[in-house]
C-alpha cells in the first residue's frame, strides 16, 4: 500500500458522514461510497429509492456475502484506487465483519466516527433532500443498524471520533485536523 491511505468513515444515519467526507475529497482522496452499492442496485433492477426497498437490497447482499457484504463487493475499487496510488476515503463503513475484512487487506486503515445525538440526526434526516426519513423511520434503522449490523464496534473502536453537534464548517475543520493528523503518521 506504499504510503496511500485508506480511512473508513463511520457513523449512525443522518450524523453526517457525506459531510465528513467532503475535506477528505478536497484533498484528493478516491470516493468510495458503501452505500452506492445499494443504490447501484436498485436502478439495475427498476425499483425506487426508498428506506424499504434499501433496507431489502442490504439483506439480501449480506445473506450472499455475509455481513461483510459492503466491505467485500467493495475491495476491488479499493484496491483499483491504490493501484492508482490514490489515497481512498470510504463512506459509510456499516458493521464490525466489513471493518475486519477492511482490516485483513488493508492493514493501515484508519477509521473516523463522525458522532451526532439522535436528536440533532432526526431533524437533519428529517430535511434531507435525498431519501428524507421520519422520526419512527429514524429510529427504527438506528435500532437495525445496531442489533443487526453490528455497528457499533467500529464506532467504540475509531482511530479518531469526530462530534458533530454544530455547523458544517466546524465539523470540516475538525476533520481537516484529522486529515492532517493522518497523513503526518503515514
Amino acid at each position: 500500500m506504499l504510503g496511500m491511505v485508506i480511512v473508513a468513515i463511520v457513523g449512525m444515519p443522518g450524523c453526517g458522514k457525506s459531510e465528513a467526507a467532503r475535506p477528505f475529497t478536497e484533498k484528493g482522496f478516491e470516493y468510495i461510497r458503501f452505500g452506492q452499492i445499494v443504490i447501484d442496485e436498485l436502478n439495475k433492477r427498476g425499483l425506487p429509492i426508498e428506506e424499504d426497498y434499501e433496507r431489502q437490497i442490504r439483506e439480501e447482499f449480506r445473506e450472499r456475502y455475509g455481513m461483510a457484504a459492503m466491505a467485500v463487493l467493495s475491495i476491488p475499487k479499493i484496491e483499483r484506487a491504490v493501484k492508482k496510488k490514490k489515497d481512498v476515503l470510504i463512506d459509510g463503513l456499516y458493521s464490525w465483519e466489513e471493518l475486519l475484512v477492511l482490516r485483513k487487506h488493508f492493514p493501515k486503515l484508519k477509521v473516523v466516527a463522525v458522532y451526532a445525538s439522535p436528536a440533532k440526526r432526526y431533524k437533519w434526516l428529517a430535511k434531507r433532500k435525498d431519501r428524507p426519513l421520519g422520526e419512527e423511520e429514524a429510529e427504527t434503522r438506528d435500532k437495525a443498524e445496531i442489533e443487526n449490523l453490528n455497528k457499533g464496534g467500529p464506532i467504540a473502536i475509531a482511530d479518531f471520533t469526530v462530534l458533530n453537534e454544530g455547523t458544517k464548517k466546524e465539523l470540516q475543520e475538525a476533520v481537516k485536523k484529522i486529515i492532517r493528523k493522518i497523513k503526518r503518521e503515514k
